[in-house]
């Protein structure tokens, strides 16, 4: 393959970061790909958090996705890798439409890392399974020389099921959509900047990383109505990526609402010392949803009435004039562009 069409000519750790260049290394990577669905399904050419396969002669489809978790440091306040591994793979498929059943686990391991350290992970993971009330169905374990890995890293696959006539996509956001947020943004991304070695951000801060399933079972007469037209968590990149890609891949423009975005005034006072952009930066137990105008004020309520949700508000709107743009309304009255960030400021946030 020719690397004259990528923009550098070595991977770089903004690749793996949610945004621009992480599109160019996924375009790089999937372009070869000879099949990329089955049965008419959702599959790699749309990149949304999922796949679906369809099943023919029933009404309902097999949702999937996949996960790498490489966060560091493993043990961070509010959660550790394994909390993140089953919170990051079930929220993917919930943000899908999907009732989650089952995970897969790979572990890769550095070779003197501490059994001490490892039960708590694996113990972390297995309850935040049962939690989620999925099963563990299938993994792996691997052993990397000392040196060739930095502690340990896991991988996971999620399955879920869900009806063919819920349409929740990343494309699907229509003009006069409401956006809401389920809570503060950019308290995850934050709180583990604050925790790294070297910064001495001495902070109350935790990350928000938490399933979105109680989110998810109040919202399902929503979600079978279609009254709900789009989720997703915003990951790597923050509300930035995760809203542009709706825009883009909707052809609409999303205007937000600055006073209307929770931020938490610790996730503030670290980003403006450190000259971040909150809006840049990783949330891993939250959701955007676009919905339609009629019932939002009712799914909204639904979502406050959650441990989760209680702190959700309307952010923003889908309107139809400049596609595939986000602008944001800001405090003194002005509109700005929210770009596609290059990729997330923060490197190894999940």
């Amino acid at each position: 393959m020719s690397m004259k069409k990528v923009s550098s000519s070595v991977i770089r750790l903004a690749h793996g970061a949610g945004g621009v260049l992480q599109e160019e290394l996924i375009n790089f990577i999937t372009r070869n790909i000879t099949y990329k669905r089955v049965n008419k399904g959702i599959g790699v050419e749309e990149l949304d958090d999922g796949a679906t396969i369809p099943l023919e002669d029933y009404d309902q489809e097999i949702v999937v996705t996949a996960d790498g978790h490489t966060v560091y440091p493993i043990f961070f306040p509010g959660g550790n890798l394994g909390i993140l591994s089953v919170c990051g793979t079930v929220n993917d498929l919930i943000m899908m439409g999907a009732q989650p059943l089952a995970i897969t686990s790979i572990i890769i391991i550095e070779e003197g890392f501490s059994f001490d350290s490892l039960e708590k992970i694996v113990n972390s993971f297995n309850f935040k399974a049962k939690e989620a009330n999925i099963a563990i169905i299938a993994g792996d374990t691997k052993i990397m020389p000392r040196g060739t890995l930095n502690e340990i890293i896991m991988a996971t696959t999620g399955i879920g099921l869900k009806d063919k006539n819920i349409k929740v996509l990343d494309s699907n956001c229509q003009v006069g959509d409401k956006i809401i947020i389920t809570g503060s943004i950019a308290d995850h991304g934050t709180a583990l900047i604050g925790s790294r070695e070297g910064l001495n951000i001495a902070s109350d801060l935790t990350s928000d990383v938490n399933l979105l399933t109680d989110i998810y079972e109040v919202l399902k007469p929503e979600l079978a109505e279609n009254i709900i037209h789009a989720m997703k968590d915003p990951t790597r990149g923050g509300i930035a990526g995760a809203l542009n890609n709706w825009a883009s891949k909707s052809n609409v423009s999303i205007q937000l609402i600055e006073e209307s975005i929770p931020i938490k005034r610790q996730v503030s006072a670290i980003c403006e010392m450190l000259g971040l952009d909150p809006f840049m930066i990783a949330s891993e137990g939250r959701a955007l949803i676009s919905v339609n105008p009629k019932n939002v004020n009712d799914i909204l309520e639904k979502i406050r009435s959650t441990k989760m949700g209680r702190d959700a508000e309307i952010i923003g709107e889908v309107k139809k004039d400049n596609p595939k743009k986000v602008f944001l309304k800001t405090l003194v009255g002005g509109t700005r562009f929210v770009d596609m960030p290059l990729g997330e400021p923060i490197p190894r946030i999940c």
